[in-house]
């Protein structure tokens, strides 16, 4: 799976937190009005002005004196909406009538309130029997005369009315409610991933720079959140693994190029003592190619192993000098050796040891692949190139940038190792320089090593 294909953590998060947002207002908007309506703290209140208005059309005087109500349709229809309705009517004689079941609590409390027009009577919330029921008090005129009239103002809601008013509560309370929380889980999800996983942007960035060269290099895990971190760790442990691994090898391979120095020299030494002829010069030649391996390999153990110390240093007098160590090796070998620069001086920033091994493997390098014939060519110019340049078959166009790695070779009979031009280019790269392979004047190799002047490097 490719990073954009991947799924991103943020809007995942989302998708999930949302649906159980809803799901948890609308249980705790169920959970609130069936507790509410299990309690009776959850009444439906009537209209009990209207009640008391359809009492009072309906009140009159029966022939002996007393109350009575006539049937009316308001009435009838009250008494079917309200089964549970009660009431009390009593005129200023002390007549009373009354209907359904009174509360004994307001079935006494006429006489006191005569003198009282109107009051609603109930009882503290927190504190008394939620199931107490309230009631109203008011006094009217009627066809009986100036009555008092007490009726219930609430009753106890019916399941209908209580799951009408739980719609109610979901779509002016909890629907909003949720709305809100969405958009605040939209805008802090991302937010809060982010933040927690910046940590993970500071180890990404670190592992882009680990390089073959960066030993040591590590993770860093201190903003890590503890999800992540077995992943983190266990990078950290491989990474620990490759470095012990990559010095095994490394030991590995400068002891071996020591250990070869030394029959390499005898060896030397006993072709020296045989009389002169071709078989001699042919095993000259070999043996001086596995003296070459020999050095390219310390001196790749060398560039790892220490940072060389840098200063001012002289390309035309490395050029000068590669050139008169090498002529020998060159003529033997069937070329011509030539040296130009059009300066006396040419200085830039660099060690003095590691340029001229560079320079070294690709005069060498020329000596290998020229084909035995012509000009081999070391240029010096400002602010600091150096050209070699052979006049043998090339390098074609693409594979001018295999040849600089380990172990490639243009043509796989060919002699030699492949770390050569490796080593040369990481010389290169080590003084932040550049190296190219070029068209030759004549067709051959043109290999040019541009390194930062002095004031380019400082």
């Amino acid at each position: 799976m490719t990073p954009s294909s991947a799924p991103s953590l943020g809007p995942g998060l989302v998708w999930r937190l949302v649906p159980l947002q809803a799901a948890l207002s609308a249980a705790l908007a169920l959970l609130v009005v069936g507790t509410l309506w299990g309690t009776g703290l959850l009444l439906a209140e009537r209209d009990e002005d209207g009640a008391i208005d359809v009492l009072r059309k309906a009140v009159e005087h029966n022939p002996a004196g007393g109350l009575a109500l006539r049937s009316t349709p308001e009435l009838a229809e009250l008494r079917a909406e309200a089964p549970d309705l009660w009431f009390i009517i009593r005129d200023r004689q002390g007549h009373v009538l009354s209907e359904g079941m009174v509360p004994p609590e307001f079935g006494r409390i006429g006489d006191a309130l005569d003198q009282i027009s109107q009051a609603r009577l109930g009882w503290q919330l927190l504190q008394d029997d939620p199931r107490k029921p309230a009631a109203r008090l008011k006094r009217v005129e009627s066809a009986a005369g100036n009555v008092q009239i007490i009726t219930a103002a609430q009753g106890r809601m019916s399941p209908g009315k209580a799951a009408l008013a739980t719609s109610l509560a979901f779509l002016g309370l909890v629907l909003p409610s949720l709305l809100l929380m969405t958009l605040a889980t939209l805008i802090a999800t991302p937010m809060v991933v982010r933040r927690a996983l910046a940590g993970l942007d500071e180890a990404a960035e670190e592992a882009r720079q680990i390089e073959i060269g960066r030993r040591g290099a590590r993770l860093p895990a201190g903003r890590i959140p503890t999800e992540v971190a077995p992943l983190v760790n266990a990078v950290n442990d491989a990474l620990e693994r490759l470095d012990e691994g990559y010095s095994r090898h490394q030991r590995f391979v400068a002891n071996a190029a020591h250990e070869l120095r030394t029959p390499i020299a005898i060896l030397n030494t006993r072709l020296d003592a045989l009389p002169q002829g071709p078989e001699k010069i042919r095993l000259l030649e070999d043996v001086g190619r596995l003296a070459i391996l020999a050095e390219q390999l310390l001196d790749i153990q060398r560039l790892d192993q220490s940072i060389p110390c840098f200063n001012c240093v002289d390309l035309v007098a490395i050029g000068h000098r590669v050139a008169a160590d090498l002529a020998p090796i060159a003529i033997a070998a069937g070329y011509d050796i030539s040296f130009e620069s059009e300066v006396a001086c040419v200085e830039v920033f660099g060690n003095q040891g590691a340029i001229e091994r560079a320079l070294i493997n690709l005069v060498q390098n020329a000596i290998q692949h020229g084909g035995r014939r012509g000009t081999i060519s070391i240029g010096v110019s400002a602010p600091g190139t150096i050209d070699v340049i052979d006049q043998g078959a090339g390098i074609p166009p693409d594979q001018r940038e295999q040849v600089f790695e380990p172990f490639y070779r243009l043509r796989p009979l060919h002699s030699g190792a492949g770390l050569g031009l490796n080593l040369v280019r990481e010389i290169v790269r080590l003084h932040r320089g550049e190296v190219a392979v070029l068209d030759g004047p004549d067709g051959g190799a043109h290999f040019r090593m541009t390194l930062p002047s002095i004031s380019t490097a400082r």
